[in-house]
């Protein structure tokens, strides 16, 4: 049974914010490197043994070469990019607002790549998305000056490049693959890539702790299996420009998050911007019904042959 797109879109919108919760709570326990490591092999273990026991099939060559290149974007090169910034010092906010520039970017080549057409009511409400995630972490951008050095600011960039690139290549790929049988490849070459940079930092052993494994709990069922497996759905039923709009509205999920688990209550200014999120992405992904010109042709043919053939005939 088909997923609906308002089931898709709302589960898409919280699994994907849940990844910045696990992310502060496995960090708390052990480097960002560490987590990720024990992160993507226990869900590549976890998600391929269940594929080759209940979905075992043969999958093309041209298939494995395009998802492993997806997944190195998409996990590697988005989830590297982002946690190694925040890591050197870019304040959590200043990475998120960056990274909320992926919808304005989407729209912006999707139409040259893809065909999608991007309407001026979806720029706006682009635009607005835009201003309203900048109003949710604005406590974070007036922070002050950081001690990140000035090229880990790039690294945000970078990573929204890379998840705006895997999103274009699963939509232009060949030889598609259903998400079940996608995420486990993906995990796969993203486990091989962290724990080379785990082993390489020397961060490879994990923590005795059960909240470390608590968090990797977490981020493996709701962040990767949740986020993701709803991430490529999205994409396949809303396409690129409507799937990054929804992006908007991770950062005042991830607030919410926030209090629910820590206690950090978000401020007014906080609060304005989720409405402005809403509103923005609104514009951005519904669709208004378009209304149809009453059909001649089809008037004509419900009328009774004796009446047409009347009126063909002319005036004495």
């Amino acid at each position: 049974m088909p997923v609906s797109a308002a089931v898709t879109s709302i589960g898409l919108v919280v699994m994907w914010s849940s990844g910045f919760i696990g992310a502060e709570l496995g960090t708390r326990e052990a480097p960002a490197d560490t987590l990720l490591m024990w992160r993507f092999l226990a869900a590549a273990a976890i998600l391929g043994g269940a594929w080759a026991l209940f979905r075992r099939r043969r999958l093309r060559p041209r298939a494995l070469a395009e998802q492993a290149a997806i997944g190195a974007l998409s996990q590697g090169g988005y989830l590297g990019g982002i946690v190694w910034a925040v890591g050197l010092g870019v304040p959590s906010g200043t990475a998120a607002l960056i990274a909320a520039l992926q919808p304005l970017a989407a729209g912006a080549l999707a139409g040259r790549l893809l065909g999608e057409t991007v309407s001026p009511r979806q720029w706006a409400g682009l635009t607005i998305g835009l201003g309203g995630v900048a109003l949710v972490v604005q406590g974070d951008l007036s922070a002050g000056p950081t001690t990140a050095p000035a090229w880990a600011y790039g690294l945000p960039f970078a990573a929204m490049a890379a998840l705006l690139a895997a999103s274009f290549l699963e939509r232009r790929a060949r030889a598609p693959l259903a998400p079940v049988d996608a995420i486990p490849l993906h995990c796969l070459v993203s486990a091989v890539l962290f724990t080379a940079v785990a082993l390489v930092g020397g961060h490879a052993a994990p923590p005795a702790g059960g909240g470390f494994w608590a968090a990797v709990a977490w981020t493996v069922l709701l962040s990767t299996v949740g986020g993701y497996g709803f991430y490529w759905m999205s994409l396949r039923r809303n396409g690129v420009t409507g799937t990054s709009a929804l992006i908007y509205l991770t950062p005042p999920t991830t607030l919410v998050w926030a209090y629910a688990m820590f206690g950090d209550a978000p401020g007014w200014t906080a609060l304005a911007g989720m409405a402005v999120c809403v509103i923005g992405v609104t514009a951005a992904t519904v669709r208004r019904p378009v209304r149809r010109r009453p059909d001649r042709s089809a008037r004509l043919a419900e009328e009774p042959v004796r009446d047409r053939a009347v009126s063909r005939v002319p005036a004495e």
